[in-house]
Parts: structure tokens; sequence; C-alpha cells
């Protein structure tokens, strides 16, 4: 499977009569995004806005980030969401890089959804505020939910996936500047000095804990509490196979930009065939019964040592009940002597002197830390705020709250803020964007 991935490098996005490409600057025709969007019945409200880093701008609740492609042969950005399954991962795919369509709620926020400053403090929590961001800020009718806490956010997701293929479209007939190549052989058919390398797997724990279905991620459209841990091609990742879900507190969460740029997958392509055999992914998930733990750690396991692994990254999006399942893999492979390295945040409460994950193992000796979800921020007020402000204290977004007996408000009466991290959106960025580190004292 070879994978091209053709890259224009974004300046600058401005509005203009018609949507286009040239020399770096991202022209869209405002009126035409809208109508297009606006096909959805459920969306009855829509505007697009521009926000640029270092920019007095703050955006909530943020829902979904998505890169701006378009596949030269025609085939739906998302197989199987936007489009009809077919096979990802092959082909040439055009992205517009160093932005993402944004995807705010104009008034209502849950769970879920985030926050993300474009600069100031706010600024270093999330990787979004380094991107030129294409912001849909809509509204649906979609009644039923919006006073709920947990959202499904489906007319919204949806929106600004169409709005990242009709943006992505600019570039279809184009050269682009760059191209990445992304291709691994058949594991059975790679040459000797390869197959010497050490090998490793990364196992992908998507989150899969909703058993009611539209809540959790899709891979191919299937939603990923009905999967089952599977062997997969790393470019069916970065190809539009896998798309976020709305479930998990926000800074936890992996934004449909974070599959489809996964760093950490980058990474072990580049090593391929230099200090490391990458043999592939092992897709997994994360349901809640510890029956399904257990079974999904035995399978993932089982294809590991099948696949000859002698190591295995594993990286957990979420936290809490996830935790279980997290421990349980990298014992799993730990007793089938596979060398594990676990990827994941930390919830030791505000005052970091909580047990760091719900459940540990004394063979888990070997994880990498992305922070604490619920460290206190403090943000100053911005300028100028996209979507609502006051959702994040009134809508049950996992970092804010409307009354804390110590702290007082979440979001204050002068437009300052004290929340936990929760709420940055795809904070810890577990993906591999992460540049926290641990203190030493």
């Amino acid at each position: 499977m070879k994978l091209e991935i053709g890259n224009f490098y974004v300046k600058d996005i401005v509005f203009g009569d018609k949507t286009f490409y040239e020399n770096g600057i991202l022209t869209i025709n405002k009126e035409e995004a809208l109508a297009f969007v606006k096909e959805d019945e459920h969306i009855i409200e829509a505007d697009i806005k521009i926000v640029k880093p270092g920019e007095n701008v703050r955006l909530v609740p943020v829902k979904e980030a998505i890169e701006p492609r378009v596949k030269l042969n025609g085939d739906p950005l998302f197989p199987g969401v936007t489009g009809d399954v077919v096979k990802a991962g092959n082909g040439r795919t055009h992205a517009l890089k160093g932005c993402s369509v944004l995807v705010v709620g104009k008034h209502w926020g849950g769970f879920q959804d985030g926050l993300i400053d474009m600069s100031g403090e706010g600024a270093k929590y999330t990787y979004f505020s380094q991107l030129k961001n294409i912001v849909l800020v809509a509204d649906t009718d979609e009644d039923f939910e919006k006073r709920e806490q947990q959202k499904k956010n489906r007319a919204l997701r949806w929106a600004g996936m169409r709005l990242a293929e009709y943006i992505g479209n600019a570039v279809k007939e184009l050269e682009p500047e760059e191209i990445e190549t992304y291709e691994l052989e058949p594991i059975t058919k790679r040459a000797k000095e390869v197959n010497d390398l050490p090998s490793v797997v990364f196992v992908m724990q998507c989150q899969s804990q909703m058993e009611e279905m539209g809540y959790n991620d899709l891979v191919y459209g299937w939603d990923m509490n009905h999967f089952v841990p599977t062997f997969m091609h790393p470019n069916e990742v970065l190809d539009g196979a896998f798309i976020s879900g709305s479930f998990m507190p926000s800074s936890s969460k992996w934004s449909t930009y974070d599959f489809q740029n996964f760093p950490v997958i980058k990474r072990l392509y580049k090593e391929h065939g230099k200090t490391i055999n990458f043999l592939g992914i092992i897709a997994s998930n994360l349901n809640v019964a510890l029956d399904q733990k257990e079974r999904s750690a035995l399978f993932v396991s089982q294809i590991a040592k099948s696949l000859g692994a002698d190591a295995a990254i594993v990286a957990e999006e979420g936290y809490g009940n996830p935790d279980a399942d997290f421990i349980a893999c990298i014992v799993a492979l730990e007793n089938e002597g596979i060398k594990t390295v676990g990827l994941t945040n930390e919830c030791t409460g505000r005052d970091g002197q909580s047990q760091p994950l719900v459940t540990l193992d004394e063979k888990a000796d070997a994880i990498v830390s992305c922070g604490n979800v619920s460290e206190l921020i403090e943000l100053s007020p911005m300028e100028t705020v996209i979507g609502e402000l006051k959702s994040l204290a009134r809508d049950g977004l996992s970092g804010g709250w409307a009354h804390d007996e110590v702290l007082g408000p979440s979001v204050r009466e002068d437009g300052s803020i004290i929340m936990e991290n929760n709420s940055m959106f795809c904070g810890d960025q577990v993906v591999g964007w992460s540049p926290k580190t641990m203190k030493e004292f």
C-alpha cells in the first residue's frame, strides 16, 4: 500500500469571490462555503471566521478539528462517513498544511467540548493555537440534546468534515509543494536487513466506551464500540479511515486532525529501515466491561506476538475507566516478552497528589506522561470570544463549573476564567504533539 500526501503550505487565509489557492494564499468564498454547509437541513445557523496565531481570540465550545484535504481519485475524504466505504491509505491525497477547520458551537457545549486560546498563557496548552484556523461557528436543530451534558454533535461534526473536503478541492488540480510518501512492504516480503532490526508495533486504543451508538470514534464509519482489535496499515489512519468521536473530556480526545497527522505514526515511519522494523498498527478499543477489557488485551498481545513484535507502543485516548484497558494491554504484551512503552495523560487531582491512573501494575514500568487533566489553569480575558464563553460553566464542559465553594465560578464577570486542563481542546496531545515533560525535584 503506497500513500502520497501532496502538501500545500498555507501562509495566509482570506475571504474572496471564489475559493482557490495560489502562492501560499488560501482564498475562501464564504457565501459559497456556507451554502455548501447548509445543504444539511439540520444546520440552522452558520458563519465562518478566520483566526490566526497570536490573535486575541478565545474559542469555546470547540467540538472538532479537521485538516482540509481532497483525494485525487474522487474517493470521499472519510470513507464510510462522508461517502461510500472504500479503501483508505492508497493513492494520492492533497492536504492544506498549517491550517485546520475548527467546529465551534454558537451556543451549546457539553462534557466533550473544549477551549482554544490563540494567544497568551492558554495558547501553549493546545496545538491548534499554532495553526491558521477556518472556524465554522454553527447551531443545529438537534433540540433533543442541547441541554444534555453529553452530546453527539453529529450535524456539527459532519458539517466540519464536509467543509474540510470542500476547501481541500481548491488544491485538487494543483502541483504540490512537497510530496510525502508512506509505504511499507508486506511483513513477509521485507529485506533481511530490515527484518534484522527490532520489530515495533503501534497499539492505538481509540475511544469506544459508549454503548449507545454515535458517541465513539469511527473506523470506516463503523462505531468502535463494536470493534475488536485489528491489525491495520498505518496509511489507513493517515488517510481518513478514522474520525474522532464525541465522548471523552476534551483534553484527552484525539481530533480527526490528530488521526490525519498522527505524529507517533510518522516518527515510526521515519525510523523504519534505519533503527526499527515498523510492523504496522493494532487498532484497539476502550470498552467498559471487565471481560471486554481482558478480551481485547488478549487479542492485542496475540496479534503482536504472531507478527513477531519485539517492542510495542500503546497510546490511550482518555483516562479513568480506559486506564484499565491501557494497563491490561501493557501487561499482556509484557507477558509475551514484548517490551512496551505507554503514552497517556494522568488524573492526579488539582493538587497532583492522587494516583495517576485508575489501575497500575509493576510491569507498566515505561510510561510517558502527557500531563494532568485536573491541573488548574487561570486565563486572562480575551478581546474576542468565538462561540459562547458562558458555555464553559453552564453546559458541563469537563473542566468548567458554574460555582465552586473555594474557587468561585469558572467564568468570571471580567471574562477571565479558571478551569481544569480537562477543557483544553485536545490539550494533552497523546498522539505526539505534546511539548510537556516531567518536572524534576
